[in-house]
């Protein structure tokens, strides 16, 4: 018995068995976030209309407003909730490893504010879809472009000079994103603007989870590529260096991929913050910081808790809480707590 303890408290036997656990929960959430709402259906209900689409039914037995409510209007939101989730805690996990910085996420180092600029700006003048994320794209690279500048002093990054070059470029677009509000037609565009940039995946179709799945998937491959990479940048820049990894191309890769994950998430859902910072310590915890486990605990867990989050948020009151709320008042304390512990053990490292 005391053998048979000790083998199922190993750490890396515990941590084989954390995706499978996490994938059979994300499956239960999904199944569990399409049966709840306003028209209420049950998982036996779901689980036949979703089958009738694989191998037709000989006498469905369910209503077609059912079949709507189910494919048409949950079903998108709950995939778009999962994709979102996935991408953004995959980009956070891949920063903070790249930079060595707990406290690294796309909001801290500016590529949400950026790109949520790039994508008020294209509401401003009457873009949408594509167009929306290519200018939600180049200012999300902008960002990234300045606040690597502003860190970067004779080829070395500051992880301190890092988060506060972010904060400046943050309030930067923060505030020309307040000048684009104040310039939008109060009736019509400043209302869409507002309740866009607070976050929310409630009118998402098809079409939207297409665009957002074209942003994100390719770009979490990407980093999930590169994992042995981020690895070796954790030790350090000049240890990197001499282990052989070319450090600018990887940096460049991640910030690109993390900048244009942003940058479809905000395109098509607005500003959802702090799941790239909260998620990647909840999954450190399970399976430590090797990103080969890592990259993909976090993406899951990410995936279930905005899943979750969405389901608070268009259920809690008879208006629906924009997703952007939530994650914010999850977020806040958490990224307190860290950075408290971090403090107290002395403050960044190799900085």
């Amino acid at each position: 018995m005391k053998v048979r303890a000790t083998v199922w408290a190993s750490p890396k036997l515990a941590s084989v068995w954390v995706m499978p656990v996490l994938l059979v929960l994300l499956l239960l959430t999904v199944l569990h976030s399409v049966t709840i709402g306003r028209y209420d259906l049950s998982v036996r209900d779901v689980t036949y209309i979703l089958i009738d689409n694989i191998h037709p039914l000989i006498t469905p037995y369910w209503e077609p407003v059912q079949e709507i409510v189910v494919e048409q209007v949950r079903l998108p939101r709950i995939i778009a909730a999962v994709i979102i989730g996935f991408g953004l805690s995959v980009s956070g996990a891949a920063l903070q490893g790249l930079f060595r910085n707990p406290l690294v996420d796309p909001g801290i180092i500016g590529v949400t504010s950026g790109a949520g600029f790039g994508g008020t700006l294209a509401i401003l003048v009457g873009l949408q879809g594509y167009f929306l994320l290519g200018l939600a794209f180049v200012f999300g690279i902008g960002s990234i472009l300045l606040v690597k500048m502003l860190s970067t002093v004779r080829g070395r990054t500051s992880m301190l000079t890092l988060v506060l070059a972010g904060v400046i470029i943050s309030a930067f677009f923060q505030a020309a994103i307040s000048i684009a509000k104040l310039l939008a037609d109060p009736f019509q565009k400043l209302p869409a603007i507002t309740y866009w940039l607070m976050g929310s995946i409630a009118s998402t179709n098809y079409s939207d989870v297409l665009l957002i799945a074209v942003a994100v998937v390719p770009s979490a491959a990407v980093i999930y590529l590169l994992r042995f990479q981020i690895n070796v940048m954790s030790l350090g820049e000049e240890k990197a260096r001499a282990l052989g990894t070319n450090v600018v191309l990887v940096q460049w890769i991640i910030l690109l991929a993390s900048a244009l994950i942003s940058a479809g998430v905000v395109a098509s859902s607005g500003i959802i913050g702090w799941v790239g910072l909260v998620i990647p310590h909840l999954a450190r915890a399970l399976v430590g910081a090797d990103h080969q486990r890592l990259l993909p605990v976090s993406g899951v867990i990410g995936a279930i808790y905005l899943l979750m989050v969405d389901n608070l948020a268009r259920t809690v009151t008879t208006a629906e809480i924009p997703l952007g709320i939530i994650t914010a008042l999850i977020g806040v304390p958490v990224f307190a707590i860290v950075l408290r512990r971090i403090h107290s053990k002395g403050g960044w490292s190799s900085d």
